[in-house]
């Protein structure tokens, strides 16, 4: 599962990471600590081989519902199941994105039954690309929600202590190709939603207080220990 990430670097940064040409005058960009579920986060889309930056809600209500929320929780897409579940089928022929991010949070269990939050980002740091599909739905007075997942893949050896799965985090040679809506070859495509390397990942535990959405400060990002900031 993913259901917390944090995006915290300059629009400037963003922009050059991803190739983005330019930064739409309707998009309000400020950087996240705590992104969860049911929010607006960035997203990079391609049109003709263009990138650009747009903002989803996350959390994918297909084209096709008759409501605007889900029956059933759509934040994630377990990778091994896009095509069998019809709420992600065609947005992973037709409608593939990237969701940037700087880490990722989950929750470790502990032997006295609490959890722990932890903090997953790259050990050189860094932007980096989870693997996500979206879609629009048109309400019935005619308002347009854009909406995305992020995809789901088993754990790798550090994420096995944490979780029992973890996000997809595309190469940055394979994210083109992931973008190209003009191109579905699934065989393909299925091969680049496996467990990043284990090695280019490093842990850490963060406050509490990333448990809650209404939290979103710089400090939840730093290392935490129980006696305060490590």
């Amino acid at each position: 599962m993913c259901g917390r990430f944090s995006i915290t670097v300059t629009i400037e940064e963003l922009m050059e990471r991803f190739l983005l040409e330019h930064y739409p005058d309707d998009i309000i960009y400020t950087p996240r600590y705590n992104a969860a579920p049911g929010q607006p986060v960035p997203a990079i889309l391609a049109h003709e081989g263009v990138n650009r930056l747009g903002p989803l809600k996350w959390g994918l209500v297909p084209s096709w519902s008759k409501e605007e929320k889900p029956r059933f929780p759509t934040f994630n897409a377990k990778a091994e199941t896009l095509l069998e579940k019809a709420s992600f089928r065609l947005p992973f022929e037709r409608k593939r994105c990237l969701i940037p991010a700087d880490g990722f949070y989950e929750w470790q269990a502990l032997p006295d039954g609490n959890k722990r939050p932890m903090r997953i980002v790259l050990k050189k740091r860094g932007l980096f690309a989870m693997a996500g599909l979206y879609d629009t739905w048109t309400a019935p007075d005619g308002r347009k929600v854009s909406s995305c997942t992020v995809i789901t893949t088993e754990p790798n050896q550090l994420m096995s202590g944490i979780h029992n799965r973890m996000p997809v985090i595309l190469r940055p040679e394979d994210e083109a190709f992931w973008l190209d809506r003009s191109r579905f070859d699934p065989e393909r495509l299925q091969r680049l939603l496996v467990p990043y390397a284990d090695g280019e990942l490093e842990a850490y535990p963060v406050h509490p207080d990333v448990g809650s959405v209404k939290n979103d400060w710089p400090g939840l990002i730093e290392p935490y220990s129980a006696d305060g900031i490590a």
